[in-house]
């Protein structure tokens, strides 16, 4: 299921926010409203590969928030689940205050409309990177063995703003403060005639 192009499926449900608040009524348009969003969906609370994303996350909040970006996870679990594994010491398997909302998604509605249920019980790790115009620019999905690089994510959102402000692609490995280029054949040739070594 695509999304990339298309508005964001909004939805409102319980969620803990980034200060530990429990509420019912998280909405992810009014979250995010006029601004940039990764929305990333994990399997469950309390597993093993999840808390090291949700950790690296966290620890990368600021290269987030700096760029004007909402982080928010999702995973099936409750509200309680959520909040039970943010007061788990990290050394414990916990998670601790991560510093971005975490959204439940009991129903599994959520992962369903956003086509990353897995054998109708969990969310694969997908990821959906979204502008300050409620469209999906990205989305990338991982099998449950294997853990994201979030750093990625800083990466798209930097390559989005670029391409907004300036008008050139992003080429391969592309990264705030290397050269971009011009869409046209000559735009290409150039890039490749300076660069094409390096990707």
């Amino acid at each position: 299921m695509n999304l990339v192009t298309k508005s964001a499926i909004d939805f409102t449900t319980p969620a803990v926010l980034s200060d530990g608040e429990i509420v019912d009524d998280f909405c992810l348009s009014k979250h995010v409203q006029n601004k940039y969003a990764v929305l990333f969906f994990y399997p469950l609370d309390f597993t093993f590969v999840c808390p090291t994303e949700l950790i690296s996350f966290s620890n990368k909040i600021e290269d987030f928030s700096k760029r004007g970006v909402e982080v928010i996870g999702v995973s099936v679990d409750s509200k309680f689940s959520h909040c039970k594994w943010r007061k788990t010491p990290v050394n414990d398997g916990g998670i601790g205050e991560v510093s971005y909302t975490l959204v439940s998604d009991i129903k599994k509605s959520i992962s369903r409309d956003y086509g990353v249920l897995h054998d109708d019980s969990i969310a694969l790790r997908a990821t959906f990177v979204i502008d300050d115009k409620f469209i999906v620019r990205h989305q990338s999905i991982n099998d449950l063995p294997l853990g994201r690089n979030i750093d990625e994510f800083t990466r798209i959102v930097d390559a989005i703003k670029h391409n907004e402000e300036y008008g050139e692609v992003c080429p391969a490995g592309w990264k705030k403060g290397k050269p971009a280029m011009q869409a046209s054949n000559e735009g290409v040739a150039d890039y490749l005639n300076s660069y094409s070594e390096e990707l």
